[in-house]
């Protein structure tokens, strides 16, 4: 090969070839094609020597381009690279990208995409729970989350309940909801995932384009509009009153949820406080008309305290009743025992008229509960 002082100084590398780099110094003249046929003994045959390619900084240089019209900057790195018969699609190389492009290309995989549609109308046909379609009868937490009443009572009864749901505790933590059904809407069509519900009043469908209210009083489902239009305190149903609060947004965005869940806490906590209240202060109404203090430590079991009483009441034979338990009098002033013999009608012996009550015989002998005829001792 011809060089001169103004030639090009290269270095050509070869890895798939596993041959050493080569230095070599080319006239700007000279073809790529004249390079590969410098680098081969001549008796190579013509269709090895065209698989045969050279790139530059991941381009490839054709043929007949020469040293000059490639722009090759002096000691530049040239790679000799085999061309895979093929095109791309079947394994081999297409020749436009390097190795490295090819495999970035599958390296990051990506996710695949899911219709916003298809996720908005499945959260408002299914159960929350099973994601089975809804059916009567139906339920909803007060979170606005919508179930099939006997797929959540399974749940709960096998405690299976997900921890998202976790605040759903009981029958009390649901409330029955009546979903209207759209008008020809056949019973084979449960197992469908289509809306099948709508607005009663409206007539807009249970599919998560609008807004839906369910009303805890009567559980009837109305839309937005309908309670906007229509502006009354009662249920345009059924007619039975509602407030504000009584309102639960069903599958509400996350600001509505959290609205929701705030509501929740405070109901609880209303709750407890009602309940301690009430364990302090016990009013019990029995029978009776009159009032006889007692400390409460007799009733709960707690430390004594004189101050704190609970009001019970008397009943006529001297015995307090306070939630099933029969306690002793306070005192025998407090309580006056009932005699037969100061209750004598006019014109009737005292002793005759009290032996009409059990309460007016003294005897050593007592009945018992299996057999009130004879003494104790002799069954």
């Amino acid at each position: 090969m011809a060089t001169n002082n103004q030639g090009v100084q290269i270095f050509v590398q070869s890895p798939q070839l596993r041959t050493p780099t080569r230095a070599l110094t080319l006239n700007p003249d000279y073809t790529i094609h004249q390079l590969k046929l410098s680098l081969f003994p001549s008796n190579l045959p013509s269709h090895t020597l065209n698989s045969l390619y050279f790139t530059f900084q991941g381009k490839t240089l054709k043929d007949s381009s020469s040293v000059l019209s490639c722009n090759l900057p002096q000691f530049s790195y040239l790679t000799l690279q085999i061309r895979v018969p093929g095109g791309g699609g079947d394994g081999g190389a297409t020749g436009a990208e390097s190795r490295d492009c090819y495999l970035n290309m599958y390296a990051v995989k990506k996710p695949d995409k899911v219709d916003p549609n298809e996720k908005r109308l499945s959260k408002w046909t299914t159960c929350a729970l099973s994601f089975e379609p809804l059916k009567h009868p139906c339920v909803v937490d007060k979170l606005g989350n919508v179930f099939n009443k006997e797929v959540l009572v399974n749940a709960l009864l096998g405690k299976k309940l997900p921890k998202e749901f976790g605040h759903i505790r009981g029958l009390k933590d649901m409330i029955p909801i009546q979903l209207s059904l759209i008008p020809g809407v056949e019973a084979e069509d449960e197992l469908s995932f289509k809306p099948r519900f709508q607005c009663p009043i409206t007539g807009l469908e249970f599919n998560g384009k609008y807004k839906f209210f369910a009303l805890k009083n009567c559980g009837h489902v109305l839309s937005a509009k309908a309670l906007k239009e229509v502006k009354s305190s009662a249920c345009l149903v059924c007619h039975v009153g509602f407030l504000e609060l009584d309102k639960i947004v069903i599958n509400g965005s996350e600001e509505e949820v959290a609205t929701l869940r705030e509501r929740m806490e405070e109901e609880k906590a209303k709750l407890k406080e009602m309940k301690v209240k009430k364990a302090k202060n016990v009013d019990v109404r029995v029978n009776g008309d009159e009032n006889v203090s007692v400390n409460s430590s007799r009733l709960s079991g707690s430390k004594r305290d004189n101050n704190d009483k609970v009001f019970v009441k008397v009943e006529e034979n001297g015995k307090i009743v306070n939630r099933g338990i029969v306690t002793k009098p306070a005192s025998n002033s407090a309580v006056k025992r009932f005699k037969a013999a100061d209750m004598t009608p006019a014109n009737a012996t005292k002793e005759v008229y009290a032996s009409i009550f059990t309460s007016s015989k003294k005897s050593d002998i007592k009945e018992t509960f299996s057999c009130r005829s004879l003494p104790l001792g002799r069954n």
